[in-house]
């Protein structure tokens, strides 16, 4: 099992607000923060194949090096977004038909996506996720739980196999720790790192190939 933009800022003391996270003037930035980011079965949304929605590259969401004058001492920046479906890897949630015909697909074990991390102690986790939150999607979570039960009909290409793999449809996100430098308002890089990180939609993705 595995796991996987916002905009401009109207001015310069919005952007230092945004950018950080914690209580202002505080050291309380490095405390592990309580995990409330899973998402429950009965939260899902089933979304089923949506065709082209994966990004081939990675999108910017902020390029510049942030500048902090007050505020914790740490704070983290996600820097790249790509929406990306996160499959669920076990036996249940993947089929294959074809060539040609009609596939009928359904969920047959249930179990939990959950996020995958680099570059990241484990406690720094759901601050990355917290930021991604506010950065590319509210619905962006620490987990989700896949349920039993979940049908689908697909109608494979003549001459070819249907693939049909059930996931979450998730993102891939780049992130960035700054330090403040102790000269000015200047942020310094300490660590950097992607995430894989689920939401609350799942679904199937469908692909065919020739054999």
């Amino acid at each position: 099992m595995g796991i996987g933009s916002r905009r401009a800022s109207t001015s310069a003391a919005t952007t230092a607000l945004l950018l950080c996270f914690g209580t202002v003037g505080t050291a309380a930035a490095e405390e592990a923060p309580v995990d409330d980011t899973a998402i429950s079965a009965d939260q899902t949304t089933d979304v089923n194949d949506r065709q082209g929605w994966e990004d081939e590259t990675d999108q910017p969401v902020l390029e510049r090096t942030p500048r902090r004058c007050d505020g914790p001492s740490t704070w983290y920046l996600i820097t790249s977004k790509k929406a990306h479906h996160i499959p669920s890897w076990w036996n249940g949630t993947k089929y294959k038909d074809g060539p040609g015909g009609t596939m009928s697909v359904v969920v047959t074990k249930g179990g939990t996506i959950t996020g995958e991390f680099t570059g990241t102690a484990e406690f720094e986790a759901g601050r990355i996720i917290a930021k991604a939150k506010a950065s590319v999607s509210l619905k962006i979570g620490a987990s989700v739980t896949i349920t039993t039960g979940h049908t689908y009909t697909r109608e494979i290409s003549k001459n070819k196999y249907g693939h049909l793999q059930y996931g979450a449809w998730g993102y891939k996100v780049g992130w960035k720790k700054y330090r403040t430098s102790g000269n000015g308002c200047d942020g310094v890089e300490i660590s950097r790192g992607t995430a894989t990180l689920p939401t609350k939609e799942t679904g199937w993705k469908y692909w065919e190939t020739k054999s």
